[in-house]
């Protein structure tokens, strides 16, 4: 489970369907194929899925821009999802995973969105790299950046996810972050990632970032939260401000990552409960006392 699941069962995702079956990180066995389908994958297969399922019609789609599609259609989201026994799915969204447990294959999606992520905030080797928030989008983000050479400070006031992000990573890890001089004479970051979604840490993010930044809201703010942003700030610091938007392209490399094993990604994973235990699950995701709620049927 993700923050987004909970945004959808509060009715702060307005493009979900109302009464939708939650369930948009998930893995599976391949159990049945449909007698039309054209697919590599195997009964018995490990896949991991895509939810995003856009129409291939529109100008998005046809511009390579096909997470921005107006049509799409996400599973566990628009339609019933994961947090089932069984879920069926286009064969276009499945992703073989031999090699890996189905625990850690379901941590692709949310992986190829932090692929994203860092693919937008276009971070190099040396860049001095800030992460707010250590919660499971955080974590990756910072393990990304890190083993691409950059040097990652993490912002969390959690202390079990300051640890985590040691072992993620991080260079430093800190409560509250003091960036020591005036961002103008070079002091800050030069990339910033929000992985928390709330205004406050948005608006933190752009207080970071050095002159020449680059700042990534990587976390999911309710629709009617506000920022407040100095026009002259951005202007004066040349700011790079941008956002992220699901998983364009992100799913394969995901997966990749994930084989390759460079990264302790089952240590993501704090809790495990059956579906049997939805509630007890939900308990425990909703007072945010672990990293990812994973559960199986």
């Amino acid at each position: 489970m993700i923050g987004t699941d909970l945004h959808i069962c509060k009715g702060e995702t307005p493009h979900a369907t109302h009464n939708v079956t939650i369930g948009h990180e998930f893995s599976g066995y391949v159990e049945a194929i449909h007698a039309s389908t054209s697919t590599s994958a195997k009964l018995g297969d490990l896949v991991c899925i895509d939810p995003n399922v856009p129409c291939h019609k529109c100008t998005f789609c046809r511009t390579q821009k096909y997470h921005l599609c107006p049509h799409l259609w996400c599973i566990g989201v628009t339609c019933d999802g994961g947090m089932a026994k069984h879920v069926v799915v286009p064969a276009s969204s499945i992703y073989v995973a031999t090699g890996i447990s189905p625990e850690v294959a379901s941590l692709a999606e949310p992986l190829s969105c932090v692929v994203h992520a860092v693919d937008t905030g276009c971070v190099k080797s040396g860049d001095r790299v800030l992460v707010i928030g250590a919660g499971p989008i955080g974590l990756m983000v910072t393990a990304l950046c890190a083993n691409g050479g950059a040097h990652v400070t993490v912002a969390e006031l959690n202390k079990m996810r300051r640890t985590a992000a040691t072992e993620f990573g991080a260079s430093e890890v800190t409560e509250r972050v003091d960036i020591g001089g005036d961002p103008v004479e070079g002091y800050g970051f030069d990339v910033v990632f929000e992985c928390v979604g709330l205004a406050a840490t948005m608006g933190q993010a752009l207080e970071c970032a050095r002159a020449g930044g680059t700042v990534v809201w990587v976390g999911v703010a309710r629709p009617d939260a506000l920022v407040s942003v100095s026009p002259f700030t951005v202007y004066r610091r040349e700011l790079t401000i941008k956002s992220t938007y699901t998983n364009p392209f992100g799913m394969e490399r995901a997966v990749r990552i994930l084989l390759d094993n460079k990264v302790n990604w089952a240590s993501l994973i704090t809790h495990t409960f059956a579906l049997t235990e939805f509630d007890a699950a939900w308990d425990v995701f909703t007072q945010n006392s672990g990293l990812k709620v994973c559960i199986k049927p």
